[in-house]
């Protein structure tokens, strides 16, 4: 598997859907809407859940939901991530490979990332992720100098920006739109929202 890199767009909602959710374990998947081969660019993720991560009956409706959406819009699934509940442990837990490898059935290049909540501050240096790629049947750590994040001093600035201005409220997970489905889980306001601080040189979006 050769270099995995995550758009703005990627990393702003996970790192906001985590600091919306600071005390329990969040997930989401990974979507690309690039050209299968090559590197893996993820462009966009879908946040799914904040409680219950192993309830697999809802964990089922929402990769079932995503898939058909991507279907809609040219993107296809190439990942999965998780933050855990306890902030210093990045370790990828039973319920994040299951999911994982049930993507990878899919998706050969799959990757399975995990955040640091130890290193979630808007200041740290580099990206709070550790990342996995899956080799015989295992996960196992993928090599740091594989992953891009592409100008990420205005990624982790926009980032802190809209945790700071509350924007992050207007992040809407699967768990929330369960519980509400007037709530788009698509997030379209907030892609909007990233799209308008992404300065011209972050490039795409």
């Amino acid at each position: 598997m050769g270099e995995v890199e995550l758009s703005c767009r990627a990393y702003v909602k996970m790192y906001l859907h985590a600091c919306l959710f600071p005390r329990v374990s969040i997930n989401g998947l990974l979507l690309s809407s690039s050209p299968a081969g090559g590197a893996v660019y993820v462009t966009d993720c879908v946040p799914l859940l904040h409680s219950h991560l192993s309830l697999a009956p809802v964990t089922q409706l929402a990769l079932t939901q995503v898939d058909v959406w991507c279907s809609q819009t040219q993107q296809r699934i190439v990942g999965y991530y998780q933050a855990n509940a306890c902030a210093s442990d990045s370790s990828p837990t039973p319920c994040a490979t299951r999911i994982a490898d049930k993507i990878a059935e899919q998706f050969e290049n799959a990757v399975l990332l995990m955040l640091d909540g130890s290193k979630m501050s808007p200041d740290y240096r580099v990206p709070p992720i550790v990342m996995y790629e899956r080799k015989d049947s295992r996960w196992i750590l993928k090599d740091k100098h594989t992953i891009m994040l592409r100008q990420w001093e205005e990624t982790r600035d926009i980032a802190g920006q809209m945790l700071e201005s509350g924007d992050h409220a207007l992040l809407v997970d699967f768990d929330s739109h369960l519980d509400d489905i007037t709530r788009d889980w698509t997030n379209q306001k907030l892609n909007a929202k990233i799209a308008e601080l992404a300065s011209p040189a972050n490039g795409s979006i």
